[in-house]
């Protein structure tokens, strides 16, 4: 197995923190392991569905946190799952950790546990800055014309 690191790639290169991301986590994916194995679907416009099999986890042995546009699902199996004798194990119960790298806007909604699939609802919210709007053609706003005119008039009664 062999490890590339682009770090000094980038030592010299300013505002390219994404790309040098985005090839890092290219390189380390190809490594990573496929356990547990997950969904993604767009259910709307602007909505999508992570949905992850984590057969023998209990919500309070999930973790999910979200920072800095990276959501971190975490799974650890519980003592009372451990101190059962298994005659044979078919269902993997391994703890495991899944990175997973949001696009901007992306926000996480909630999550949910049915029947050994956990669901992960995540939403694009563009704010309105930076949402297209229409211009119209000559629709200059009136009121700035009227105040500079009437500033105007002020100023030739005052001299």
């Amino acid at each position: 197995m062999t490890t590339v690191d682009f770090a000094p790639l980038f030592r010299t290169a300013i505002g390219f923190d994404r790309l040098a991301r985005l090839m890092n986590t290219a390189a380390a994916s190809a490594e990573a392991p496929a356990y547990p194995p997950y969904n993604i679907e767009k259910t709307g416009e602007d909505t999508y569905r992570l949905t992850m099999a984590v057969a023998g986890f209990r919500p309070e042995d999930l973790e999910l946190v979200v920072k800095e546009n990276t959501l971190l699902i975490s799974g650890r199996v519980g003592q009372e799952a451990q101190k059962a004798e298994v005659l044979y194990r078919g269902i993997a119960g391994r703890a495991f950790e899944r990175r997973f790298v949001l696009a901007d806007h992306i926000v996480v909604e909630g999550a949910d546990l049915q029947n050994g699939l956990l669901h992960v609802g995540l939403k694009r919210v563009v704010p309105e800055a930076l949402k297209p709007r229409r211009i119209t053609i000559g629709a200059a706003p009136q009121a700035e014309t009227a105040q500079i005119a009437n500033d105007a008039a002020t100023e030739a009664k005052a001299a």
